[in-house]
């Protein structure tokens, strides 16, 4: 698989960042980044959406203080954060701005110079259509081109689709020439449903995937899932045990298994957290146990 940026295997996902869930102090976001940065991480991932700019003010400050060169960032269009109350989308902060859906080519355009006034940096690698599920004419129509003028003139070096879905992400591929996929949700021990038509057909057409929200907010991130968790978390953790594989090491590893995937991205509220996930990410595994695990 290629791509015109180089992908790595492990990113950091700016969801926490934003205060997804729960809040994190601007200290321990710069700390959760200086860990990233530390453990050899240089893909980072945000979007407008995680903390309506949040996490986009709190990556910037941490990644310049590194020279650009040395790393890749991408973030996402589709949401504009405006002033006034609304929805939160989930994340912990002040109610005093909102999120409104554009897909429109003003709207990308406005979303870029926006972000990168957030971020404090001159430019981003690679930008990324974010969720149209709702905006399907819109988004091909006007959002996807926009991009694809940004990259002919050399203002971003990739660009692609995040979505939850693989339905509309075969859709952009089969009438779109995109660089890369955002999915989330998708190629996980959970939820597998790219892989019937997604995956081969990125494989095809040499499209690399960045399989993202591995972990199904935290039921994957304990050996021992929590009481409540549905019966098939709890086969896949009796499994993992019998083989000595922790359980979140199954959880992102399992995507990469496809040739079809270049990346994972792994999120963290806590520097701990990044050192739990790369461990997990490079624990020794056999063809045996996923055989055992993957039926």
């Amino acid at each position: 698989m290629t791509s015109p940026v180089p992908l790595p295997l492990v990113g950091l996902g700016g969801g926490p960042l934003g205060n997804y869930l729960h809040p994190v102090s601007d200290a321990q976001a710069q700390a959760v980044m200086d860990k990233a940065w530390e453990s050899g991480i240089r893909y980072f991932d945000t979007a407008p959406f995680y903390g309506l700019g949040l996490s986009e003010r709190r990556m910037g400050r941490a990644l310049r203080e590194h020279p650009r060169a040395e790393f890749v960032l991408s973030t996402k269009v589709g949401r504009l954060v405006r002033p006034g109350p609304g929805d939160s989308g989930g994340f912990a902060v002040p109610g005093d701005h909102h999120i409104e859906w554009d897909f429109s080519r003003d709207g990308v355009l406005r979303s870029v110079s926006e972000s990168l006034d957030r971020l404090g940096l001159d430019h981003v690698d690679i930008l990324l259509i974010h969720d149209p599920d709702r905006h399907w004419p819109q988004a091909l129509d006007e959002a996807y081109p926009a991009l694809a003028d940004l990259r002919a003139q050399g203002v971003v070096r990739a660009i692609g689709v995040g979505m939850n879905q693989s339905r509309m992400l075969v859709d952009f591929v089969k009438h779109t020439d995109l660089d890369l996929l955002l999915a989330a949700n998708q190629v996980t021990l959970l939820r597998r449903t790219a892989f019937d038509e997604l995956l081969p057909l990125c494989v095809d057409r040499g499209i690399p995937v960045i399989a993202a929200s591995l972990l199904h907010r935290g039921l994957l991130a304990a050996d021992r899932p929590p009481r409540d968790a549905p019966a098939e978390v709890h086969a896949l953790a009796a499994t993992c045990a019998r083989h000595g594989v922790p359980l979140p090491a199954a959880a992102l590893q399992f995507p990469l298994r496809h040739p079809a995937v270049s990346t994972v991205l792994v999120g963290a509220h806590d520097p701990a957290h990044v050192n739990a996930d790369l461990r997990a990410l490079h624990h020794p595994t056999t063809s045996a146990f996923w055989d055992a695990l993957v039926t």
